[in-house]
C-alpha cells in the first residue's frame, strides 16, 4: 500500500466517523424520544453489566464451576447482601469487587 492509498483510507475513515457521529449534532432541538424507549434506556447500563458478570461469575472456562469455594460465589453473595441492604448499584460492584480481590489476593483462591 502506498502512502497516497494509506492516507485516502484515513481520510475516508474520518469521514465516515464524522458523518455518523455527527448526525445527533445537527438538529436544532434536542430529539423527543417515545416514553416507552426512555423507560427501556433507564435499563440499558444495568443490563450491560448483567451481560458481562453473568458469565464470568457461572462459568469457568466455559463449564460451570464445581467448588463451592470459588472466590466468585462469596463475591456474588456480598454483592447481594449489599444490594438488598442498601440498593445501590456502585455500591454493590464495590463490595463484590473488593470481596473477589480479597479472597483471590489475600487467601490464594
Amino acid at each position: 500500500m502506498s502512502n497516497l492509498h494509506a492516507w485516502i483510507a484515513v481520510f475516508a475513515l474520518v469521514a465516515v466517523t464524522v458523518l455518523t457521529r455527527g448526525v445527533f449534532l445537527l438538529p436544532r432541538r434536542e430529539p423527543r424520544l417515545p416514553a416507552w424507549l426512555q423507560r427501556s434506556l433507564r435499563h440499558a447500563p444495568l443490563a450491560a453489566l448483567v451481560a458481562v458478570v453473568v458469565p464470568e461469575v457461572l462459568l469457568s472456562q466455559g463449564h460451570l464451576p464445581t467448588d463451592w469455594r470459588d472466590a466468585r460465589w462469596f463475591a456474588v453473595a456480598a454483592a447481594t447482601a449489599w444490594y438488598a441492604w442498601r440498593r445501590d448499584i456502585t455500591g454493590t460492584i464495590f463490595v463484590g469487587a473488593a470481596v473477589l480481590l480479597a479472597l483471590r489476593l489475600g487467601l490464594g483462591w
